[in-house]
């Protein structure tokens, strides 16, 4: 049936329906649209928002709602105008009149004025403009989502005065472009983790990064830690760790995370990612195990200080983390920092706040002379 979608660029869903009769069937339609946030002058991204309508003769179908554009008011209202509409054109609401979407691309705008924006839930004097698409492609959307798996760079645009969509390849990433005639938009492949252990601590940021939107692989050659591995969506392969990272090809929406405390695991692992253009390149271990780590790199393998710049260790942010969930939520907060850019304060540094602590005056301070 007829489905329409608002969504962020470089997001890409898939839509069921179970029927309530207990007779499960499904519909899949990958679905995309592109939407246009100004607030204060910026342009934003947020998550992607989906509807799907039931098919038609099956009213014993429900609504699917997958995502979210603003987190709150606005998905409410979105769906309100389209569960009316859809239920005025069956006789069983008698409310206010709403048409049934269809037809080329439209916008929508919210918190245009200031009471609009406090109903909303939006910043003060922030508006939200969504671009809606109804019956997206599923042939065009399929070849977008092939493009993107397989690492391509991918320019969408779509026309809108008849939604009709367009893909090219892109040599480099772009900021979303809106006139009277079209809206344009850039894919990148989605991000890629790589981590190097299968312990519980990658159980955990593996979960993590999944929610996060990363492509999750998982590198252990350790039969007793790959015998427990159960983190669905992420790949788990047993090779040796430098043969896993030069395959994997890490490029800049990569990260690679050795978490074994194995030298003869991470250590080769992070040489051979430190050949590549990951964003994002750590191993896991104190303060005195990074130090050693760092020695072994110079003296045996010709690495030198300005080569390691980019080797992160101790991992993470400074929040006193002890258990594996805690140091997980470490360890990913700095990887999505780095990754959207945001320089992190010095005091959050594992190492320098740990140095700091040890160094404070724990009691009474005397003097004398």
């Amino acid at each position: 049936g007829p489905s329409a979608c608002a969504s962020q660029v470089g997001s890409i869903n898939e839509l069921s329906c179970s029927r309530r009769s207990g007779t499960r069937g499904r519909v899949w339609r990958k679905a995309f649209a592109s939407r246009l946030i100004k607030q204060k002058g910026n342009v934003l991204n947020t998550s992607p928002f989906y509807w799907i309508k039931p098919p038609a003769g099956l009213t014993d179908w429900h609504w699917a709602v997958v995502g979210s554009v603003s987190g709150g008011c606005i998905e409410d209202d979105l769906i309100d105008r389209h569960t009316r509409a859809y239920a005025q054109a069956a006789g069983a609401d008698r409310g206010l009149a709403h048409a049934i979407p269809s037809g080329p691309p439209t916008f929508v705008k919210y918190g245009v004025t200031a009471d609009e924006a406090h109903r909303f839930g939006l910043p003060c004097g922030g508006t939200l403009e969504l671009l809606l698409e109804y019956d997206p492609d599923p042939q065009s959307l399929a070849e977008l989502v092939a493009q993107l798996e397989s690492g391509q760079l991918v320019q969408r645009t779509v026309l809108l005065a008849d939604g009709r969509v367009s893909l090219q390849a892109a040599a480099a990433p772009a900021e979303l472009v809106v006139d009277a005639a079209q809206l344009t938009n850039t894919f990148g492949p989605e991000y890629r983790m790589l981590l190097i252990g299968a312990g519980q601590l990658a159980e955990y940021l593996a979960t993590m990064a999944l929610f996060s939107g990363f492509a999750v692989t998982v590198c252990d050659p350790r039969e007793e830690f790959v015998g427990s591995w159960n983190v669905p969506g992420a790949k788990l392969v047993r090779d040796m760790p430098d043969d896993v990272v030069a395959a994997f090809k890490p490029d800049r929406r990569s990260c690679v995370v050795a978490l074994t405390h194995d030298p003869k695991l991470d250590d080769l692992a992070l040489l051979e990612a430190l050949a590549s253009e990951a964003f994002y390149i750590g191993g896991i271990g104190s303060r005195r195990n990074n130090e050693a780590r760092r020695a072994r790199m110079m003296e045996h393998f010709g690495q030198t200080e300005a080569s390691l710049q980019r080797l992160r260790g101790p991992i993470g942010v400074y929040i006193g983390s002890k258990t594996p969930p805690e140091i997980a939520v470490s360890v990913m907060a700095e990887i999505l920092a780095v990754k959207n850019g945001v320089a992190l304060p010095q005091g959050v540094e594992v190492a320098r706040a740990k140095n700091e602590r040890e160094l404070a005056p724990t009691g009474p301070l005397v003097c004398g002379v």
